[in-house]
C-alpha cells in the first residue's frame, strides 16, 4: 500500500512538471495557458498607435473599420492597437495577451456595457470580457489604466477646452463675436480649475477606486491559480512644460497678443495648439491624475494586504520628447499631434495657414460630429506606446506593492526605479 501511495505521489509530481493537473473525479487536464490582460482607457488600449484591430461588439460581432462617417459608438473606435504597450512589453512566462481596454473607457464601463452611457461604445463590460478570457487562460498579469475619464471630466474634453481657447484667440479679434456651436468660445488660457476642480477629482477618485475594487474581486473569483500581478498605470502629458523657442512668437506676435494667426498656424502644424500659459495648469491636471491613481492604490493595498498590486508612474516617461519641446515637432515626439479633418474625409489637416475663422469652425464641428476624426490627438504614438511597454516590463520586475517610476533620460534611455 505504501508503495502505491509513493507511485501516485510521483505520478502527480510528474504531471505537475508537465503542466497537467488533476481535477475532481481523477480526470487529468492540461494547465491553462498564461495571459496578460489590459483593462481601462485609451492610454492602454493603444489610442494613437495605429494598426487598430477589429473589436467584438456587444452583440458578438467583430467590428473592423466602419468608415469615417460611422457612429463613434462603433466598437472599432475602442482603438485597440497591435502596437499598444501590452504587446511591446517583455513578459517572460506569458503565452497570450488580450487587450480589453477601450479608448474613452470610464470606471462605469468596468462592470457595465459601455454603450449604456452617453458617448459610450457598443462593447460588453470589461469584467464580462475578462471573465471570457479566464475561461481559457490563467490570468497572470493585469495592466489597468483608469481615471482620466469619469463622470466628472474626460481627457478629450480637457484637451479640447485648452486647444479651442487657443485657436479662438489666435483667429479672432477681441471686437469680434465668433458663434462657435452654442455661444462664444473663451479665449483666455486654461486654469487648473477649468480642467478639474478638487471636488471633481475627489469624486473621480472614488469612482476609480470602486471600479478597481470590482476588478480585484472578479480576479479573485475567476483566476485559475489565484496568482496575478496587477499594475495600475498613471498618465503622461503630451505637452512640454514650455514650448521650444521657435514656437514662442511669429511675426513679432506672442500668444498674449490679440489675434496671432501665424503663430496659431505654426503651433498647430507642430501639434501643440495651446497657450504657453495653459501648459502649467495642464501639468497640474496630469499630476492630479497620478495622485488619483496612487490614492486608489493606497486604499486598496490597505484593504487587501495579500494582493500583488503596484503603481507604474509614467508621468516622466516622455520627458524631452513631448510635442513642441524640440524643433521640428511633431517629428521625434512620443505623442500624436492634435489633428482634425475637413469633414469625415480620412485626411488630417496638417496646416491652418490661410484658413479663416469660418473654415476653422467647420473643422472643429467635424471633430464634434465625427469624434473619430480627431480622437487620436494628444495620445502616445507607436513609439510612445513602445516606451510605455518598456516601463511595464520594469514595473513587473520590481517588488510587489510598490510605486515604480519610469522616467526618460536626456539620452533617450529609461530609468525605472
Amino acid at each position: 500500500m505504501r508503495g502505491l501511495r509513493r507511485a501516485a505521489a510521483l505520478a502527480a509530481l510528474l504531471m505537475g512538471a508537465a503542466g497537467i493537473h488533476v481535477v475532481q473525479g481523477g480526470a487529468a487536464q492540461a494547465a491553462l495557458p498564461t495571459a496578460a490582460v489590459a483593462l481601462g482607457d485609451s492610454f492602454v488600449s493603444g489610442e494613437g498607435a495605429g494598426d487598430y484591430q477589429p473589436v467584438v461588439d456587444a452583440s458578438g460581432t467583430a467590428q473592423a473599420f466602419p468608415g469615417w462617417s460611422a457612429a463613434n459608438g462603433n466598437a472599432y473606435f475602442c482603438h485597440r492597437s497591435a502596437n499598444a504597450s501590452l504587446f511591446k512589453a517583455s513578459l517572460p512566462g506569458i503565452q497570450d495577451r488580450f487587450n480589453l481596454a477601450c479608448s474613452g473607457g470610464q470606471p462605469a464601463d468596468i462592470a457595465n456595457p459601455s454603450g449604456a452611457r452617453a458617448k459610450g461604445r457598443s462593447v460588453a463590460s470589461q469584467l464580462d470580457q475578462l471573465r471570457a478570457v479566464a475561461q481559457t487562460h490563467d490570468i497572470d498579469v493585469v495592466l489597468i489604466g483608469l481615471g482620466s475619464n469619469n463622470s466628472q471630466f474626460t481627457f478629450g474634453d480637457v484637451a479640447s477646452v485648452c486647444a479651442n481657447r487657443f485657436i479662438a484667440d489666435a483667429w479672432t479679434g477681441w471686437w469680434e463675436f465668433w458663434a462657435y456651436l452654442e455661444g462664444e468660445v473663451p479665449q483666455e488660457p486654461c486654469t487648473a480649475s477649468d480642467l478639474a476642480t478638487d471636488a471633481e477629482l475627489a469624486t473621480a477618485t472614488a469612482e476609480t477606486t470602486a471600479a478597481l475594487r470590482q476588478i480585484l474581486d472578479t480576479l479573485a473569483q475567476i483566476d485559475a491559480d489565484g496568482v496575478h500581478r496587477v499594475v495600475l498605470q498613471t498618465y503622461t502629458n503630451p505637452m512640454p512644460l514650455d514650448v521650444a523657442p521657435q514656437y514662442r512668437d511669429e511675426d513679432d506676435r506672442t500668444d498674449t497678443r490679440d489675434k496671432f494667426r501665424a503663430l496659431g498656424a505654426e503651433r498647430y502644424a507642430a501639434g501643440c495648439p495651446i497657450h504657453r500659459a495653459s501648459l502649467a495648469p495642464g501639468h497640474v491636471f496630469s499630476q492630479n491624475l497620478g495622485s488619483l491613481v496612487e490614492n486608489a492604490y493606497a486604499t486598496l493595498t490597505a484593504e487587501r494586504p495579500a494582493d500583488d498590486l503596484r503603481v507604474l508612474d509614467v508621468q516622466k516617461a516622455f520627458d524631452g520628447a513631448r510635442l513642441c519641446e524640440n524643433p521640428g515637432s511633431p517629428a521625434g515626439a512620443l505623442a500624436t499631434p492634435l489633428r482634425v479633418q475637413d469633414g469625415p474625409s480620412g485626411t488630417p489637416v496638417t496646416s491652418l495657414s490661410g484658413w479663416d475663422k469660418i473654415g476653422i469652425q467647420r473643422l472643429a464641428n467635424t471633430c464634434v460630429t465625427y469624434f473619430q476624426t480627431c480622437q487620436e490627438s494628444w495620445h502616445p504614438n507607436a513609439a510612445g506606446h513602445a516606451v510605455l511597454g518598456q516601463c511595464l516590463t520594469g514595473a513587473l520586475t520590481a517588488a510587489p506593492r510598490t510605486i515604480v517610476t519610469c522616467a526618460r533620460n536626456p539620452d533617450g534611455t529609461l530609468t525605472v526605479s
